[in-house]
């Protein structure tokens, strides 16, 4: 019996949507960006198989874009590029452009992603109080000044996912993120909830995000885990099966992210094989269950109205 079957049993069984990390900043890179995390989701495709194929060319041709513009094509620990580019916005553009020169529909067939790991720079201000520092951009920003700016690139771009939009103590923060941009994209919460249903509960009873980011070791147990990911769903809450930096070749994630039917995955870009190991384990799940594997696509942000 497949590992995805003794988490899941014998139900149906759906792949997750895949996260695909492909420009990094923040702590992950050595560029100037603030954000830890660019990723592309492919809420168009029709199954795992071509999410993949999406994925993989939109990756290729993001490199070339970036090679003929005079930028290293270096991966980092996920996977992803690390161009040196002016500012966040320019970051959006290079993946724009890259979905559009792979053959694809931005927002339609490709979402993106951002992982803002805001705890990174959220320091001390002028006067003292607590400030987003965004190096970057030369600016320092209060809570709802930050939120401003994630809800005016939410405008402007087709990002249907924020991660850790606000430091993990930020809670007033969070409150104000989520009900300016709750109910248009997913807020996924990691250093905020930390895959910890004590503090998940905390936040599904004072309206703080609408996903959390599922890390095993994290929180260290299997029944802790799923205890986590049936709180998340229960509350209607998503749940985001999640790698770490630091990575092996281990595929057990991808088991797990079928057989709680978690619908979305994150482990990292198209490149390396500690990454790769995961989207080739899902390959093969898929071409296990056959006929009845689903892709949820876009259906699995249902947290989103």
């Amino acid at each position: 019996l497949p590992l995805y079957r003794y988490f899941g049993g014998m139900g149906r069984m759906s792949l997750p949507v895949p996260m695909m990390n492909v420009i990094n900043g923040g702590a992950h890179a050595n560029n100037t960006l603030d954000l830890q995390e660019f990723m592309i989701i492919p809420v168009g495709a029709p199954s795992f198989r071509e999410a993949m194929r999406y994925g993989a060319e939109v990756f290729h041709a993001l490199k070339k874009i970036i090679d003929q513009r005079g930028m290293s094509t270096a991966v980092g620990d996920e996977g992803g590029f690390a161009p040196s580019v002016a500012n966040h916005e320019a970051a959006i553009e290079l993946i724009l452009e890259a979905i559009d020169k792979a053959g694809y529909a931005a927002g339609e067939q490709i979402a993106i992603g951002l992982d803002c790991a805001a705890s990174e720079f959220y320091k001390d201000g002028p006067d003292g109080s607590k400030v987003y520092h965004l190096e970057c951009e030369g600016l320092q920003l209060t809570s709802m000044e930050w939120t401003d700016m994630l809800a005016g690139w939410a405008e402007k771009y087709p990002i249907i996912s924020i991660e850790d939009g606000m430091h993990e103590g930020d809670w007033d923060g969070w409150r104000h993120l989520t009900e300016r941009l709750g109910k248009k994209l997913q807020l996924v919460g990691d250093d905020l909830f930390v895959t910890n249903t004590k503090i998940l509960q905390e936040g599904i009873d004072k309206g703080i995000a609408n996903s959390i980011l599922i890390k095993i070791n994290q929180i260290g147990t299997l029944s802790e885990t799923f205890a986590a990911i049936e709180m998340a769903k229960r509350a209607g809450y998503t749940s985001v099966i999640s790698h770490r930096s630091g990575e092996t070749e281990d595929s057990t994630i991808a088991d797990i992210a079928v057989g709680t039917n978690a619908g979305q995955i994150k482990t990292g870009s198209l490149s390396r094989s500690d990454r790769m190991a995961k989207y080739n384990q899902l390959l093969r799940i898929e071409e296990d269950l056959g006929d009845i594997a689903i892709y949820p696509g876009r259906a699995a942000f249902y947290n989103l109205r």
